[in-house]
């Protein structure tokens, strides 16, 4: 029987059609053929490594003027494009030429899926529950209104487009770039401000909005009898990734050896699953980049999340994702769009769009008009996902090239503004200047304003016993901002986000939710406990790195006096001090260089576990702006009826050597310029104020010892173990070297406890016992050095005739222990 003829598309008889005989790369060099650019692998190694040149290029060009780096990355992709070098017939044949486009294109989506998957690891869904209404709000807004806007806009220039076009369109300005604007308000220092967290909450469900737009982009231009099905069924596999999925994985990671981290073959196998779901995926009907993004939705442990993201992010986005900027530059034809004045309108109108949402967002939310101009400017922040929406638009056919230009350009202009604006958006975040920046300084009979760290549930009783032992009340309160600092993995941006008092969340809490749950109910219940005390616990998300800034930027914003820090050891089982986070140490360190105010490091020795609050406390003074800075905190912990209070003031002997220093550079590098002679003036001036006002209290006790040398300090220090002090409050020291003190610098530990408290930390004691070491805020000069905070009459204005106590001075029933060493007597200063 003879084979059927076959079947043939008269339609197609009459069309050219080009054949191109490609090679993947050249077998014997360029001695067989005059162009080494034929074969697909050369030719894509030079477009790409143009790509990533010209990229760098741009982003050095632009970097006066603040722009980040998706900046660079469009215009690099349009330079490349028909607008400007394509324009060289010569240049697009020989780097650019039709036939291999399919090629890059191809590569461009590949990279795309990566960049899906590493989104989807990086998206915190519980995030979105925990935004506050008005933000939410803005958001819902902000997509209804620019998706009608620009349905309406695609219409009015399409002619005889596909009618489904307008929903990548109306999705292209609805995006907010979570991660570009995150950049970019970090760059001018308004991250933390109100406007800032308010834009910053909105792009989060812009972010998430952006990806439904897509999905249903991909799902109603795909087959048109099948929608249904492809939606219904893109719906459940979603459901399944989050609710099924994710619990498998997780499930796999908990049987997995702790301590020993991910293998090459389980980090394999992650991104085998990541191929498997675009799979999946593409074959319900829309495209293997939703796959990706939701399978990196489904990782559920946070460690996981962080090592993927180390080993693909640099190498997605510097080397796969440049192709994707360059298929969007040659879809890009400026000469297209039309005259410019149609341009330029249009433009004006895209940009509109989220403006007149922030404003819209006014009836809803209590809002000033001035808020929602900012906000909506902030708001026009694009990211590589508008990109991809309006691409995707076009590759399935339904975007021309006039309208896909369009709004290229219009996602260029709308970023390209953002920065200029907040460079001249200054927001006023002091409404109240902030002038109590010390405790010293700061009135008895005004509010105390206190920021505590918290990098763990362990650091929380003792945190608590040293705001226990400050001894709120109405007339003194204690305003305490507890800040859960919590370190980001991967590469994500810095979050500061507010709990409610008695807030409930869901009964399946991960292990940041549950600290963050026993945090909230230890503060509540020491507000409830305490008189004069208003507590308002907050949470921090920032990288390591920044850390530091982040909580003096919370210090600044909150206006706090007082910065209470963590140690980063703690008392083993043993009683050995053992690193708990090694990596605390460097947040401390940079703090104390930066902070706007105060610091106290915090080290836990036990007390915790045997006291609600210290009940013994002594002072070790040896002069300086830091010892007085701990004296004028200890004074504010007296007044609890069964709390005793000694002072001992360590002065070297006339016969011991003395330590000629006018300069102090500490372990921060800052120079601390001092006056020796004006520092024991103020010295002098501060504990005549302090012995006048505690004359007539039998629970103040106040020693002081001449001694000669280290040795004997020492000796001293380790003698007061004999009397079981629950709390030693010691100043850092910085810029004052005394002799008894000068021996031990060299031999620290942890400089940034300074000698004594480094002491105190490292020595073997039998007692158990807190010790706060206090940095006072110096204010900065003109040369970048520092000099003490105030004049002396403010210094002691705080603790002077404000303190109206009726106090005698008690004769010192700890004495006995210091019966070794000579101990000055002096006339009492009369009030």
């Amino acid at each position: 029987m003879a084979d059927p003829e076959p079947l043939i598309d008269v339609g197609k008889l009459n069309e050219k059609v080009l054949c191109y005989a490609q090679t993947i790369y050249r077998f014997n060099g360029v001695w067989e053929g005059p162009d080494p650019l034929t074969p697909i692998i050369p030719l894509f190694f030079i477009q790409v490594s143009l790509a990533i040149l010209i990229t760098r290029f741009v982003s050095f060009v632009l970097k006066p003027t603040k722009q980040p780096p998706f900046v660079a990355e469009i215009i690099s992709g349009i330079l490349l494009g028909p607008t400007a070098l394509g324009r060289i017939m010569r240049f697009r044949r020989l780097l650019f030429p039709n036939y291999n486009f399919h090629v890059i294109e191809t590569m461009a989506h590949v990279a795309l899926v990566f960049y899906g998957f590493l989104v989807g690891l990086q998206m915190d869904l519980k995030s979105v529950l925990r935004i506050g209404v008005k933000a939410r709000n803005v958001a819902i807004i902000g997509i209804i209104i620019p998706f009608v806007l620009g349905t309406i806009l695609y219409f009015s220039l399409a002619h005889d487009e596909e009618v489904r076009g307008f929903i990548f369109y109306g999705g292209g300005l609805t995006i907010t770039g979570f991660s570009v604007l995150s950049k970019i308000l970090d760059k001018q220092k308004i991250l933390q401000t109100d406007i800032g967290k308010m834009a910053m909450s909105s792009a989060v469900i812009n972010d998430i909005g952006a990806w439904f737009i897509l999905t249903l982009g991909y799902v109603v231009t795909g087959s048109t009898a099948n929608i249904h099905w492809a939606l219904i069924c893109t719906v459940a596999y979603a459901l399944f990734c989050v609710f099924y999925l994710r619990r498998a994985i997780g499930w796999i990671i908990r049987k997995m050896p702790e301590g020993q981290g991910y293998s090459e073959f389980f980090i394999c196998s992650i991104l085998a699953g990541m191929a498997i779901s675009g799979v999946i995926t593409d074959a319900l009907g829309t495209h293997p980049i939703i796959g990706a993004f939701l399978f990196g939705l489904s990782i559920p442990n946070q460690l996981l999340q962080a090592e993927i993201i180390d080993k693909l992010d640099d190498f997605v986005t510097g080397i796969f994702m440049p192709s994707f900027f360059v298929v969007c530059g040659l879809r890009t034809n400026f000469g297209e769009m039309g005259s410019i004045y149609e341009i330029v309108g249009y433009v004006l109108l895209f940009v509109s769009a989220k403006i007149l949402s922030s404003i819209a967002a006014t009836f809803f939310s209590e809002m000033t008009i001035k808020e929602a101009l900012a906000v909506g400017v902030l708001s026009n922040t694009k990211s590589i996902m508008a990109l991809i929406i309006i691409e995707a638009g076009q590759a399935q056919q339904v975007l021309s090239t006039q309208l896909y230009s369009l709004m290229v350009a219009g996602i260029l202009v709308m970023t390209v503004l953002v920065t200029p604006m907040t460079m001249l958006y200054r927001p006023s975040q002091e409404i109240a200047p902030h002038k109590r920046r010390t405790i010293q300084k700061a009135r008895i009979d005004e509010e105390l304003r206190v920021l505590a760290c918290i990098h763990g549930t362990h650091d929380i009783p003792s945190v608590i016993n040293l705001l226990g032992s400050s001894h709120s009340t109405p007339a003194s309160p204690i305003t305490v901002f507890a800040l859960q600092v919590v370190e980001l993995v991967g590469r994500a941006s810095s979050m500061l986000e507010v709990h409610s008092s008695g807030k409930r969340g869901s009964r399946s809490l991960g292990h940041e939710e549950t600290q963050t749950r026993q945090i909230i109910t230890a503060f509540d219940n020491y507000e409830l406990r305490s008189d004069g005390v208003m507590v308002q616990v907050l949470t921090a998300r920032s990288a390591l790195s920044t850390m530091d800034e982040d909580m003096c930027n919370i210090a600044k914003d909150k206006r706090v006096a007082f910065i209470i820090l963590p140690f980063h050891k703690q008392r083993g089982i043993d009683g050995e001090m053992e690193d708990v986070n090694p990596e605390i140490r460097a947040v401390n360190e940079g703090v104390l260089a930066n902070a706007p105010c105060s610091v106290g490091i915090l080290i836990d020795r036990g007390l915790s576990e045997t006291s609600d609050y210290a009940k013994n406390i002594v002072v070790l003074f040896f002069g300086g702006a830091d010892d007085r800075e701990a004296l004028a905190y200890a004074l504010r912990m007296v007044d609890r009826p069964d709390t005793r209070l000694t002072v001992v003031k360590f002065i070297p002997d006339e016969g011991a050597s003395d330590v000629e220093q006018t300069e102090f550079a500490d372990e921060s590098h800052v120079n601390v310029q001092i006056d020796k002679e004006s520092e024991k003036l103020m010295d002098d001036e501060f504990l005549n104020r302090f012995k006048i006002s505690t004359a007539n209290d039998k629970s103040v006790t106040y020693i002081e010892l001449v001694l000669n040398d280290v040795e004997e300090a020492v000796k001293a220090i380790k003698l007061m173990d004999q009397h079981n002090y629950d709390l030693y409050i010691v100043g850092k020291g910085r810029g004052v070297v005394s002799p008894l003190t000068a021996g031990l610098v060299d031999w620290c530990d942890c400089p940034e406890l300074g000698a004594i408290g480094d002491l105190l930390v490292t020595s073997e004691f039998d007692s158990t016992f807190s010790v706060l070491v206090m940095q006072q805020y110096v204010k900065p000069i003109g040369d970048g050095s520092v000099t003490s905070y105030g004049s002396m009459s403010e210094r002691i204005a705080g603790i002077g005739m404000d303190m109206d106590m009726d106090m005698q001075h008690a004769d010192s029933e700890s004495g006995d222990v210091f019966s070794s060493f000579r101990r000055r007597t002096e006339p009492m200063p009369r009030a």
